[in-house]
């Protein structure tokens, strides 16, 4: 076989973001039996205790003397092994679960319906949730709102992608506003249909006047004459009052009215007919009276279309019916309006009407959550009964559900959408999913009976994981063994998993315990418990620094906030109250409303205390610390830097950028984008704000919206920020001669206009990396040397890389050397030298890159390509098959797939194939790869 896979293309690989926003407490629980975090320790008992200690500037005399670090840990108590536990993920985790994801693809490219296919895009959805990337999860949501048809599922998908980008946290954003995508344009949610000619794209509903409605109000008192009156010849009554009427026009609304007027009926021959038994006021006949005539609506006032609306329903006036509908429709824009008019639409089966108004609901989520009255409305189960009655069901449901569990897992709201979830289910993955996620979040409110219930039925469904939340909630009942047993019979039954070793370990004890979680760590390194387990048994051992040691594992691989926490907890028990600042700086930039020890303390109110016990930086000092931050690549000292800065100057929307920046480093998107969009909400001036924005639509997929922001920002004012951005945004595709050239001008433009050291650094790194792709070497070396000239450290890999291509292997050894020493975060480091050494230091390097982090990909790929080049066919599926165990990324399927192959075993080929292509369907070497398998 050829050596044809070890040369595996390094450049653009990232980590996953697997960083959720739900807090877990590093150690006991709170008590949230009532769905409310207990304070346990008053402010005053706390600046009474605290203060006093921090008063005094003398060093406490020992770790066992009345000391700073007692008074801030006593009341709470210690770390220990006993409380910690890991938590139940809120997700579908199938076992077997490439096999689910190709089976899934499988249905996606035979499903013929556009409707079949928008709900298949929502169960992969579901499937590919436990992975946390949520690009990919937005690229599932995006799918299923282009192939919807019915505007049900418009209504609510368009909602469900706003929500996705937190919209509603846009200062000056209406929730009914259209942002310009026309996927989310809730105009457009309102048309039915499947249009492939709107999957995608910008919106121009709002550029239209002739969508604008004309709101002529006619009230019913007033003589409007029109150009072709017919003459009158029927008057209806209603008591004393006649309304006249042209007899042909108003047979002509339905067929009763045809029959009534003309057919073998008394009123047929009658030139006046009572109609004041019919529920129609004057107004109201007066309006239909001009209704028969002009076909117009903006006459009136909605209160006289709803009447309409009911008059319409009664008489079988199916025109004017759609008519009234679709115009109440266009009027609902607030939450109490739409609280009317969906009684209304229920009541006269105006089902256009119920879909615009529960868009206004649901535009308005998370806020329209902590309405009594919609939440009164929507978790009624007799509502939702009648919501199935015009078409709204699990779809519905499952969004409402999902912002509920964001924003609580322990909220009453939260149990009742559940429920309402559980009854619209109908494929059994919907049923699996609810009982699932009832489990969870009955656990977490304590009510361990109930949640018993729950994953016990998900588990005879086929949902094996929740097995462990049946386990769980046996060990929370005192029957401890009962749950060792049934955990040690998954095991034996099914294919090891990590999660597995560690739900057993909770129940072991001693030698077994730690076993377990040895196991479960070798299994799955990805697992955060193992190591906060082995962390506190070191700290109650008094091993604080070797607890700090172990609690860096998981920090260097995956931002937690629980994590850093803990970490934090073991500096101050060594009184290293500077590190512990920085964790707890680190902790409230990615919560900011995070409570420490237990849930009973705000990290912001640690940090007020903790400052007293460190040197105060002025502004400028933390401009200076940043910046040797950022040149070590220590990117969470830099979060802390950054953190402190804000507190000088909160709005500071320039630190904002740069601090979601660091975050996207760091793969923690949600915290990412929170702090852009400060930034945005905080920008001076319209240019920084468009810059921004576009920041917001590149990061959420939506590159040419992006591209128009910088170019408006741009006209506005050249800067160097609009520049990058559009420079950034066009060089994430496949550059052409012509496009690099002009990517590299947009460049140099950025460098001349005003910036700090730290920008122009990245717009050196990236003008050297376009320079590199168009052979212009001795150009791209200059680049790189001004950024090193700028403390821009990670310019040494784009020298090696030029040393490299210019056969210097030695010299770009040496690069990536220094960057190693220099680089507090070098894992990627490693992994790059691996290509610049010989087989056996390349083999040490990317082992080293594994151990600081398990979740690169790169170092599984190259070992297998070396086994199979050396005709170990086995050994090289088995070590991508590991890797895939707990990070099924699309590069590994990939080879494994190519493996497969090659060795003739073409039905797993397309099995790998199938289940990385349900990632992304226009990977071109998966398509190339599964047509010729499949051929």
């Amino acid at each position: 076989m050829q050596k044809i896979y070890c040369h595996l293309d390094m450049r653009g690989l990232k980590l996953l973001d697997r960083f959720t926003s739900t807090q877990v407490h590093a150690l006991n629980p709170t008590d949230t039996s009532n769905g409310k975090t207990h304070v346990g320790v008053s402010r005053a008992k706390l600046n009474s205790h605290l203060i006093k200690s921090f008063g005094s500037n003398s060093k406490p005399k020992s770790f066992n003397s009345l000391s700073v670090t007692e008074a801030l840990l006593l009341p709470y108590g210690l770390p220990a092994t006993d409380l910690l536990e890991p938590s139940i993920e809120p997700h579908l985790k199938p076992t077997e679960f490439v096999e689910i994801l190709a089976d899934l693809y499988h249905r996606l490219e035979n499903c013929l319906s556009q409707s079949d296919k928008s709900l298949l895009c929502i169960e992969q959805y579901s499937l590919l949730r436990s992975l946390g990337d949520p690009k990919l999860l937005r690229r599932c949501l995006r799918a299923a709102r282009q192939n919807a048809v019915d505007v049900n599922s418009k209504v609510v998908l368009s909602a469900w992608l706003r929500f996705e980008r937190r919209e509603d946290e846009l200062v000056g954003m209406s929730a009914m506003a259209c942002s310009g995508q026309v996927l989310e344009c809730p105009k457009v949610a309102l048309v039915n249909g499947f249009d492939p000619n709107l999957v995608s794209g910008h919106c121009q509903c709002d550029h239209d006047p002739s969508k604008a409605v004309n709101m002529l109000i006619f009230e019913g008192n007033e003589c409007v004459s029109l150009e072709e009156e017919e003459e009158s010849d029927v008057s209806f009554c209603i008591g004393n009052i006649e309304i006249n009427c042209a007899r042909c026009k108003i047979a002509l609304l339905s067929s009763p009215f045809e029959a009534m007027l003309y057919g073998c009926f008394k009123e047929s021959k009658k030139g006046k007919i009572d109609f004041s038994e019919n529920g129609i006021s004057v107004k109201g006949m007066r309006a239909v009276e001009m209704y028969s005539r002009t076909r117009r609506l903006d006459l009136f006032s909605p209160e006289i279309v709803v009447e309409l609306l009911s008059f319409a329903n009664r008489f079988c006036c199916e025109e004017m019916k759609s008519a009234c509908d679709a115009y109440l429709a266009s009027l609902v824009d607030n939450i109490d309006d739409a609280l009317v008019l969906i009684e209304y639409g229920l009541e006269e089966m105006a089902y256009l009407l119920v879909a615009a108004c529960l868009q206004v609901l649901l535009r308005g989520l998370p806020s329209s959550l902590y309405n009594p009255k919609v939440m009164k409305f929507l978790c009624s189960s007799k509502v939702r009964e009648r919501l199935a009655m015009a078409g709204h069901g699990f779809l519905l449901y499952y969004f409402l559900s999902h912002v509920a569990m964001e924003e609580s897992m322990v909220s009453k709201t939260t149990v009742m959408l559940l429920e309402r979830l559980e009854e619209c289910t109908t494929e059994r993955w919907q049923k699996t999913l609810v009982l699932h996620q009832l489990g969870c979040v009955l656990l977490e409110r304590r009510e361990f009976k109930d949640a018993q219930f729950r994953f016990l039925a998900a588990a005879k469904a086929g949902h094996v994981y929740s097995v462990a939340g049946v386990a769980r909630t046996k060990y929370k009942q005192g029957q401890q063994y009962s749950a060792y047993t049934l955990m040690s019979s998954i095991i034996s039954e099914y294919k090891p998993a990590g999660w597995m070793y560690q739900e057993r370990a909770l129940y072991n004890i001693g030698k077994e315990k730690i076993l377990d979680l040895s196991t479960a760590t070798e299994l799955d390194p990805t697992l955060l418990f193992p190591y906060k387990y082995r962390a506190v048994a070191k700290a109650e051992e008094k091993q604080i620094r070797a607890a700090i040691l172990e609690i860096d594992r998981t920090v260097r691989f995956k931002l937690s906030p629980d994590c850093i926490e803990l970490r934090a907890w073991f500096f101050i028990a060594l009184e290293d109250y500077e590190s512990a600042l920085r964790d707890i700086r680190v902790l409230l930039t990615l919560e900011p409303n995070y409570m420490m020890f237990h849930g009973k303390v705000s990290g912001d109110y640690l940090v007020e205390l903790l400052s007293h016990r460190v040197k105060q930086l002025s502004q400028a000092d933390c401009w200076m610390h940043l910046y040797d931050q950022w040149s070590s690549v220590d990117d969470i000292g830099s979060l802390a830097i950054i953190h402190q800065m804000l507190g000088h100057n909160p709005g500071k929307s320039l630190i904002q950028f740069r601090q979601s920046l660091l975050l996207l480093r760091l793969n923690c998107q949600k915290a990412a984008m929170r702090s852009l969009r400060l930034a945005r909400n905080n920008s001076g001036s319209e240019h920084e704000r468009l810059v921004y924005e576009g920041w917001i639509l590149y990061d959420t997929g939506n590159r040419e919206e992006a591209l128009s922001k910088a170019e408006k920002s741009i006209h506005i004012q050249r800067s160097f920020e609009a520049f990058f951005l559009k420079a950034y945004a066009l060089a994430d595709t496949s550059l052409d001669s012509e496009s690099s050239s002009y990517v590299i001008q947009l460049l140099e433009e950025a460098l001349k206009c005003p910036s700090d050291g730290l920008r122009k650094g990245q717009a050196l790194n990236n003008l050297g990396s376009i320079y590199v792709d168009c052979g212009k070497l001795d150009k791209a070396v200059d680049c790189y040397m001004s950024a090193l000239d700028i403390k821009h450290t990670r310019a040494h890999q784009g020298l090696a890389r030029v040393y490299h291509l210019k056969n210097q292997r030695k010299a770009a050894y040496d690069e990536m050397t220094k960057l190693i020493e220099k680089a507090q975060n070098n894992a990627s480091a490693y992994e790059k030298r691996s290509e610049y050494c010989d087989p056996e230091m390349a083999k040490t390097d990317l082992n080293m890159a594994t151990q600081l982090d398990p979740l690169r990909t790169y170092p599984y790929r190259y070992r297998a390509a070396v086994l199979m080049d050396e005709q170990k066919e086995s050994e090289a599926v088995e070590e991508l098959t590991r890797a895939i165990a707990f990070k099924p990324d699309l590069q590994i399927l990939h080879l494994r797939a190519a493996f497969h192959e090659s060795i003739g075993d073409v039905s797993s080929a397309l099995q790998d194939c199938q289940a990385a292509l349900c990632m992304d369907p226009n990977h071109t070497d998966t398509l190339d790869l599964y047509n010729r398998a499949r051929d």
